[in-house]
């Protein structure tokens, strides 16, 4: 396979999910940050809605992060998709419980006031609710979504998991796992990989504080 240039942000969720994918497989690959700020023209030219992950595979240009995980495990072994069709779709359809997880933490982090930052808290715990009766339950002391080994669908929900990490480390009244023990196994399993650690830059723990902070959210207040 043609080497992989995958363009990043640095604090993107959605590329740390295409990072962990390509560490996992042990695919020999380029990176390229970009300031999402401060778009350059090239990568307009590449990215039909100017966000980040793009896949450049030779000439050709892959967009979405579901898009290009589906990609690389097609063509890169091992494959992290089940081979049973119905059991693709059900690990595809929490992929995009993962999504709306994002979308949530987002709103939490940077509601203006604690109200609105208290109902996105509160649509959170809600949903780790559904999330956590759909899981199976540990054995020999680790958990991934599908049991004891690792899918791609592990690889959309760790970014997630390694934001709530972000925020309890500095202030441990946001940890929001507390009272969910199997998605709590599951985020310590998934954050314990060299594949998830090794996702980010060194400095991304304390920026993503940083870019709370920035937009004068009211958790940034608090931070």
């Amino acid at each position: 396979m043609t080497k992989p240039v995958l363009i990043s942000f640095k604090l993107c969720p959605y590329v740390q999910r295409s990072v962990i994918n390509l560490l996992e497989k042990n695919v020999d690959y380029d990176i390229k940050y970009i300031d999402l700020a401060n778009k350059p023209d090239w990568f307009l030219k590449i990215s039909p809605f100017g966000k980040v992950p793009v896949l450049q595979v030779g000439d050709d240009v892959i967009f979405e992060s579901a898009v290009i995980n589906e990609y690389l495990d097609e063509t890169s072994a091992p494959a992290l998709h089940p081979k049973d069709p119905i059991q693709k779709a059900k690990h595809r359809s929490w992929t995009e419980f993962a999504s709306a997880l994002l979308v949530d933490q987002y709103g939490w982090t940077m509601a203006k006031e604690k109200s609105d930052s208290d109902k996105k808290r509160d649509e959170l715990l809600s949903k780790f609710k559904i999330l956590e009766a759909a899981l199976p339950s540990p054995s020999d002391n680790t958990l991934f979504f599908a049991g004891s080994k690792m899918h791609l669908v592990d690889t959309a929900f760790a970014p997630f998991f390694m934001r709530l990490q972000f925020l309890a480390d500095h202030k441990p009244e946001l940890y929001l796992l507390k009272d969910f023990p199997k998605i709590r196994k599951w985020s310590e399993t998934l954050l314990s990989l060299p594949s998830v650690k090794n996702s980010v830059l060194p400095e991304v723990p304390k920026e993503y504080l940083e870019f709370i902070k920035a937009h004068h959210s009211w958790m940034g207040g608090i931070l």
